[in-house]
């Protein structure tokens, strides 16, 4: 082994050490409690020697976002196997909510604590990909994940694993052709983050067995047996519909209550102000005008 070839093993086993001194500290402590002097002191090395690896603690932070995210993907691979697209996602969901509970402060580092760290974990691509414009988007997106690099892209390689099921589930018909795959697969992955996200900040969540919720949500978007081919997997459109609906309704009655109302109170001021000229003209004594139009109607 040459000279170079030793420095360079030398200075990879140090980075590693840094890093599973660092992962070490987040896990037990939080990511609040890391510094440079906390890990130097854990490997035994002057703060100084780290940073001819790191520059700081933010690039630490990155660092161990990749690996956690590609930890990540790591339990999605074995879901490939399943032959149905709606159980793989189902599967794909209950897979990415039990990272998050087992490897809480992993998660908090990546997706909770600093954009710029999730940006290190996704990968320049998926950042670009998930932050364009929906408009072609299904096109857009295979084409995206089909760039020579994409799979070492692991924001990338997350987003085809989704865009691969929802495809096949509208060629079989199980999903509508107007959806938007990669609208879709925000959405449902704003749903998994929510899960997580709760579990591991509300102390009142869930109300019921975490499994239990997690599988509500993917039986709502995904059916308890697959989706129909006119699936609108959260209601949106139809409860957008409803409820317009029942506004319609709603100030349709309200303005018919309020005209009856206005022409009661006409017809009340038309009369009052009938009796009172009755009263200028014939007196104070005088018989009022409203019992003499009842008399005049009845002598007809």
């Amino acid at each position: 082994m040459g000279i170079a070839e030793r420095k360079n093993r030398e200075k990879q086993a140090l980075r590693e050490r840094i890093l599973a001194a660092a992962r070490h500290i987040v896990m037990r402590e939080g990511f609040a409690a890391l510094s440079m002097r906390k890990i130097a002191e854990a490997i035994e090395y002057s703060p100084a020697a780290l940073y001819l690896h790191f520059a700081s603690r933010d690039e630490i932070a990155r660092a161990l976002c990749e690996e956690g995210y590609a930890q990540l993907l790591q339990t999605f691979e074995p879901l490939a196997g399943i032959a149905d697209p709606a159980e793989r996602l189902k599967g794909m969901g209950r897979a990415y909510v039990a990272f998050g509970v087992a490897h809480r402060e992993t998660y908090r580092l990546i997706f909770m604590e600093d954009p710029s760290y999730t940006g290190a974990a996704l990968g320049a691509k998926a950042s670009a990909a998930v932050s364009g414009p929906s408009v072609g988007s299904e096109a857009q997106t295979r084409a995206q994940a089909e760039q020579p690099g994409t799979e070492d892209d692991p924001g990338a390689a997350a987003l085809q694993f989704m865009i691969s099921a929802l495809d096949e589930l509208k060629a079989a018909g199980r999903l509508a052709a107007s959806v938007d795959p990669r609208v879709w697969a925000d959405a449902f992955w704003a749903t998994l983050h929510g899960i997580v996200a709760l579990h591991l900040t509300c102390p009142v969540f869930p109300s019921a067995p975490l499994d239990t919720v997690v599988g509500i949500a993917m039986d709502t978007w995904l059916g308890a047996g697959g989706v129909a081919a006119d699936a609108d997997p959260v209601g949106i459109a139809s409860s957008n519909a409803n409820g317009a609906v029942s506004r319609r309704k709603r100030t349709g009655a309200a303005g018919a209550q309020s005209s009856s109302q206005d022409n009661a109170q006409v017809k009340g001021q038309g009369e009052a102000q009938a009796e009172a000229q009755s009263e200028v003209q014939d007196g104070p004594g005088a018989e009022p005008a409203a019992t003499r139009r009842r008399a005049t109607k009845k002598a007809r």
